[in-house]
């Protein structure tokens, strides 16, 4: 059912040790009840990394990057990795090579919709869901702001969004982004740059 959204905001949490630790943001939506973003969630095998949206009115949904570079993460990446939203896989794909902030944008199909995540700045993202001949579509805007204890996510929603919607939205606050920004292109081609060159040393 799609509604209109009141804004609302979720505070970071964090609990557990090195062995068992997990950490996130956690609020409530008038419209959609309470949610857990958990980012990440305990580690079941070293290869793998994990965050999770779930409560209320929300589908369950899952961010997972897999592989062998995945140990040394913190959050998963836009690499090698696996989105769903319930039962649902979503398609993802982005320009590795773009420009701008709306060409690295990440272009998603999910339920027949297509969507678009677009980065403002390392600490915000505006998801977009396209318009079609039945719905004028509608806009996610997640922000991050403060520090510590007060870190907090303010989400604002421009049009009548679903449960989908704002999970699909949330979950890439449990995503490392930072490849999106026009910073974190740059890292990401020296470090292609460089891994390429060291391979070719042997």
């Amino acid at each position: 059912m799609h509604t209109n959204v009141t804004p609302f905001e979720l505070q970071a949490w964090r609990e557990g040790n090195r062995h068992d630790y997990r950490a996130g943001w956690r609020g409530v939506s008038p419209e959609f009840g309470e949610i857990v973003l958990t980012c990440p969630m305990t580690r079941t095998t070293p290869e793998s990394i994990v965050s999770e949206v779930r409560g209320g009115l929300l589908p369950t949904t899952s961010y997972e990057s897999r592989g062998m570079h995945a140990e040394g993460l913190k959050l998963p990446t836009l690499n090698r990795s696996t989105l769903r939203v319930g039962d649902r896989m979503v398609y993802v794909d982005r320009n590795r090579f773009g420009a701008t902030l709306e060409q690295r944008a990440l272009t998603m199909r999910y339920a027949g919709d297509h969507y678009r995540l677009a980065a403002l700045d390392k600490y915000g993202y505006v998801l977009t869901r396209q318009a079609d001949d039945e719905d004028p579509g509608v806009t996610i805007t997640v922000r991050e702001s403060g520090r510590g204890k007060n870190r907090r996510l303010s989400v604002q929603v421009s049009g009548r969004a679903e449960g989908g919607d704002l999970a699909l939205a949330l979950i890439f606050a449990g995503v490392d982004r930072s490849v999106l920004t026009r910073v974190g292109a740059v890292k990401a081609g020296l470090s292609r740059a460089t891994h390429f060159w060291t391979e070719s040393q042997y």
